[in-house]
């Protein structure tokens, strides 16, 4: 938390704006909309919610197929199963760890799918000129999943600009964070119109309570849209931080050999929200996990990069795509997350850094 926070908090409490919408509602999606650089957005209870009303109002629905990449957080595909729909994997590229375009046009041609989710993963962009090409080419519905790229850019813009449709995540470990919270944003009108509506358990206006469609209870709170403005503030600063984060990290084993870092193309520039990196056991005396247990055991927490959705249990029966060797599992088995926190001191990091060096 910041210094401006708590008093856009306590304007909040002071007007008796408790309850879910408001005007701190209302100018958060404002000035999300603004920064990233579309026409609309509505603020939602999570990412989640926000992937599962893209789907929903871009009318995905039963046994329609969904494109997504493999490697990322779970939410991601399991708002495809909350609509009947079939999720198709895509395995990642290996530099950039984001999806594999190669692979996209085979899987449109043979699956024939109605949308695509594209991860923006750990905040690095995938290549938009490409995808946005062949969708538009076979009519496939783009919705840009940039629930970790608040901050990023593709060609000089915002990531949550690409595609039809894209989700923001607030979650309590995103660069910045309304606790628990997400937005869908669009250029759209007519379709965040809608999320709003169905966001509302889908009330008509009627004075009763009339309802014709199935809605959700999915709205942010005033409180929170008050503490994501403050958030706001200083998204860039945040960015700035992870990034010297990233470049202490890579200046520290940039020369050690069998240590990889998840790049940043030259047309890209990433917001760092985690900082990753591989470790190829075959050329170092460690792993990942010894490195993950190292640090546990100094009370420093680090994680394993997402486990591919096709090798979940619950995703293990749908079409995955993917070229030999398999990038996104052999990215698990190597990568590590590591600490990378806005706030992360000069003096912690290095402690950090000397601990895996001890292991390698």
């Amino acid at each position: 938390m910041g210094t401006a926070e708590f008093p856009l908090l306590k304007e909040a409490f002071e007007s008796n704006w408790i309850a879910p919408l408001g005007p701190h509602v209302d100018a958060f999606e404002q000035e999300v909309a603004s920064y990233i650089g579309v026409e609309h957005a509505c603020a939602l209870s999570s990412g989640t919610a926000a992937l599962h009303l893209a789907l929903r109002i871009s009318g995905i629905g039963k046994s329609d197929k969904v494109l997504c990449s493999s490697l990322t957080f779970a939410a991601s595909a399991n708002a495809i199963l909350y609509q009947d729909a079939i999720p198709v994997f895509l395995d990642a590229v290996r530099d950039t760890w984001t999806l594999n375009v190669t692979l996209l046009e085979r899987a449109i041609r043979e699956h024939k799918p109605k949308g695509l989710i594209a991860v923006d993963l750990y905040g690095q962009s995938c290549d938009y000129d490409e995808i946005t090409f062949i969708c538009k080419k076979y009519g496939v519905i783009l919705i840009e999943d940039a629930a970790e790229s608040l901050g990023s850019h593709f060609n000089g813009k915002a990531c949550g600009s690409f595609g039809q449709l894209a989700v923001l995540s607030f979650n309590g470990n995103k660069i910045i964070t309304t606790s628990g919270g997400g937005m869908l944003v669009g250029n759209d009108k007519s379709m965040i119109d809608k999320t709003r509506h169905l966001a509302t358990q889908a009330r008509e206006p009627q004075l009763h309570y009339e309802h014709r469609h199935l809605g959700y209870n999915y709205r942010m709170s005033n409180l929170l849209a008050a503490v994501g403005r403050g958030q706001l503030k200083v998204l860039d600063e945040r960015v700035n931080a992870r990034r010297e984060v990233f470049r202490r990290y890579l200046e520290a084993f940039t020369d050690v050999e069998g240590i990889s870092f998840q790049r940043e193309t030259t047309n890209s520039r990433s917001n760092r929200w985690l900082s990753t990196m591989t470790l190829d056991p075959r050329k170092l005396k460690s792993d990942r996990t010894a490195i993950i247990n190292a640090l546990d055991a100094e009370n420093i927490e680090a994680r394993p990069v997402w486990k591919p959705m096709h090798l979940q249990p619950l995703y293990a029966e749908y079409p995955y795509y993917s070229n030999h060797p398999d990038v996104s599992a052999r990215l698990f088995m190597d990568g590590i997350c590591l600490p990378s926190g806005s706030n992360l001191s000069d003096s912690d990091q290095h402690r950090i850094i000397d601990i895996i060096k001890s292991q390698l």
